[in-house]
């Protein structure tokens, strides 16, 4: 495989290109039968929060054929690409949410493993930063979108939310057995061995689950 990385200058978000080497081996069309001599490759598009003449020139120089478009969770710097990608290419999305940017989905859900083309895709949900928020396991990539990135782990708007996010991260993607790259939607790339051990997010979480709760009294004068 071969992964390819285009950052989204609008939202200041990641979208990944993940490529195979070699033609689908599934595939019975034979080199001559494209005009062009060559059999193309199969790609996969996680979270295009944008469509730009770039990004369309790189897919369609390389000879990769979409298979699927992956998304980690429906937030607009993720996603607002989406349309621009769908008119050009029919190529099913997949997502915990069933409708995304007004397209329907292949719906997945915790566990699922699905083949896509030639790759084994797993679905991780994490929810917290979003209800819908998943993580991608390709091999030995992990496309984590906000959940997890580079030093911290997803924003959330309460305490629950955190505490599910927190949970959900320990027990499915902490746990995992051995190491990883971590492709976050936003920021440089890591890798969990990493993110276990020195996660600012993380330390900040367990610092703050020891304090015990702080209560203020106030006294109020009656007439």
């Amino acid at each position: 495989m071969k992964l390819f990385f285009h950052y989204c200058l609008k939202s200041f978000a990641n979208c990944y290109v993940l490529g195979s080497d070699f033609p689908d081996v599934d595939k019975t069309a034979s080199p001559a039968e494209d005009g062009t001599g060559t059999v193309p490759r199969d790609a996969l598009i996680i979270d295009p929060g944008s469509m730009d003449e770039a990004l369309l020139n790189f897919i369609e120089k390389s000879d990769y054929t979409l298979r699927g478009i992956l998304i980690t969770h429906d937030h607009r710097s993720h996603v607002q690409g989406l349309r621009t990608l769908k008119r050009i290419y029919d190529v099913d999305i997949y997502a915990v949410n069933h409708i995304i940017q007004d397209h329907r989905t292949n719906l997945v859900k915790d566990g699922d493993t699905r083949r896509i083309g030639p790759f084994t895709v797993e679905v991780i949900s994490v929810p917290g930063h979003s209800a819908d928020s998943a993580v991608f396991k390709i091999d030995r990539l992990l496309f984590t979108g906000d959940a997890l990135t580079a030093g911290l782990v997803g924003s959330t708007v309460n305490s629950y939310g955190t505490t599910v996010q927190m949970t959900a991260l320990r027990s499915k993607i902490f746990s995992l057995p051995g190491d990883f790259t971590i492709l976050p939607g936003h920021g440089p790339p890591s890798t969990l061995d990493v993110e276990r051990r020195f996660n600012a997010g993380v330390e900040f979480y367990e610092e703050s689950s020891r304090q015990p709760p702080q209560f203020t009294v106030h006294l109020f004068d009656q007439e």
